[in-house]
């Protein structure tokens, strides 16, 4: 009985040519691996929502209760700086599709390039977030002690800076998780790691990044766009 199961066994890894080195053991084939690694990731996607969504109903709530501090915390953010960096993350969203593509291609040196492009404009991205937190301290519109707020909106401001912060400081951390696994994904490409049969980690970071790039699209006009003109 054994010995008909190995030569089952023989049969079987004969007719499956030869073994792909980034084949796990526990997968049959790329495209199961592929389809296990593509469902993992939705799923935590679909985590990083929930985790997003408290915050986005936070928000909503405490906007309906305090437009009129909202509106005037609001007229003391930058729209000229957030609006540059939503267009910085969109070229991000487009170089980290064109690494996808060349990936899909075994374009090597266009993956490479690709990727570092995207990591300089996540790059761009934090140095203006950085200039941005700055001024905040600097006007002391830091929620706690420090805070300094004239007028009667006081207590709306702080409660606004205080989801300003957490919402583009969750963001930005998002970001900085991503750039290391970016430039390691990268590596990988230059020594040849990724081809048109295997290049699922390429599309895995590819969607972690597009999501992280759609959460600014909301934040941008929730954040910085309140009550009109500023």
């Amino acid at each position: 009985m054994s010995e008909a199961v190995s030569q089952h066994e023989r049969l079987q890894a004969a007719h499956a040519g030869p073994h792909h080195p980034a084949l796990q053991h526990h997968f049959p084939d790329l495209d199961t691996q592929k389809e296990a690694a593509t469902l993992g990731m939705w799923v935590f996607l679909a985590q990083e929502v929930l985790f997003f969504g408290g915050l986005f109903c936070a928000y909503t709530v405490y906007r309906n209760l305090y437009f009129a501090g909202f509106s005037e915390a609001s007229h003391h953010l930058s729209w000229k700086m957030g609006g540059a960096n939503t267009a910085v993350l969109i070229g991000s969203s487009l170089t980290m599709a064109l690494a996808v593509r060349a990936a899909a291609q075994g374009k090597r040196s266009l993956i490479v390039l690709f990727l570092i492009l995207t990591i300089l404009l996540g790059g761009v991205f934090l140095g203006v977030k950085v200039v941005e937190y700055k001024d905040k301290f600097d006007t002391h519109l830091v929620p706690g002690h420090g805070f300094r707020w004239e007028g009667p909106n006081a207590h709306p401001a702080e409660i606004f800076y205080s989801l300003y912060f957490a919402m583009t400081g969750l963001h930005a951390l998002h970001m900085i998780i991503g750039i290391p696994i970016l430039a390691w994904i990268a590596w990988m490409a230059q020594r040849g790691r990724y081809s048109p049969e295997y290049h699922s980690p390429v599309e895995m970071v590819g969607l972690y990044w597009h999501f992280v790039d759609i959460v600014w699209i909301f934040l941008f006009p929730l954040l910085y766009l309140i009550g009109g003109k500023h």
